[in-house]
């Protein structure tokens, strides 16, 4: 599934849920039918973001789901920090964490996952270098140091390594593109994420390979993942189409600049 150039998304109004002033990070959530796993993830999501030195909101990105994902960020309890709600009439994660990028204004931004798989204490890695500038924060679950609980299919596993091959034929060197936590410059994401085409779960590659064009250097950062009950990808429904994404993004490369000059920066584990 595609979106074309101009990325045409219908969207709702934008629900403010606890609005204040502006924020220094806003932090976006896709979320599709989530509504059993969100309330505890953007309770502690809130919570870690009311302990950063800078002042932090969340935007939870409802992707046409069909349950009340809405309603726990409009009906839910009060939280640390700001909430919005940004609602998004077309399913695919690649849609929702654009439309997210794009409602942003901070000169920080991000994206995490619904069930915050990734531990959250990354987050402090994460701002401490992208306020000592560095353009592109990432988790990877494949550097030295990085901790991860996995509990998928030997299919599913088997599927992910000739993917993650795929993916490196586009953004040479990184260890890991699919870590749904990533971090950015606001400026650098929102011009990143205004061309994105690629609407379902290989949206990550192509905003990475976006930030590649610019000169961005990528940082990736070691993390502890949990391998989530619930997750929305499944192997027989999502896989293929994943595929088909992939090939396109390294048919349309090869048209463009080559991207493995391209620095990329590690940051070892402290532990």
């Amino acid at each position: 599934m595609k979106l074309s150039a101009a990325g045409p998304v219908t969207l709702s109004a934008v629900d403010l849920v606890n609005h204040a002033g502006p924020a220094s990070l806003e932090i976006v959530v896709p979320a599709r039918n989530e509504a059993r796993r969100l309330p505890g993830g953007l309770a502690a999501l809130c919570q870690k973001a009311a302990g950063l030195p800078l002042p932090a909101t969340i935007l939870v990105v409802d992707s046409a789901s069909t349950d009340g994902t809405s309603d726990v960020v409009r009906d839910g309890p009060r939280q640390p920090v700001p909430v919005r709600l940004l609602r998004c009439e077309r399913p695919g994660k690649g849609v929702a964490v654009r439309a997210g990028l794009l409602a942003t204004q901070a000169p920080f931004v991000g994206f995490c996952d619904a069930d915050m798989a990734t531990d959250l204490d990354a987050l402090d890695t994460a701002v401490g270098l992208l306020t000592a500038g560095h353009p592109v924060v990432i988790g990877s679950r494949a550097l030295a140091g990085s901790v991860t609980e996995v509990r998928s299919s030997a299919v599913r596993r088997v599927g992910a390594a000739v993917f993650r091959a795929m993916a490196r034929k586009i953004v040479p060197d990184s260890t890991d593109t699919q870590c749904g936590f990533k971090f950015f410059s606001g400026p650098l994401a929102r011009a990143a994420a205004r061309p994105l085409r690629t609407a379902g779960f290989a949206f990550d590659i192509e905003l990475l390979a976006n930030c590649l064009r610019t000169g961005a250097a990528l940082t990736e950062i070691p993390v502890h993942w949990r391998d989530m009950a619930g997750s929305t990808f499944s192997v027989p429904r999502h896989s293929a189409a994943a595929f088909r994404d992939v090939a396109a993004l390294w048919l349309r490369s090869q048209g463009s600049e080559e991207l493995h000059e391209v620095p990329l920066r590690k940051v070892p584990s402290t532990t």
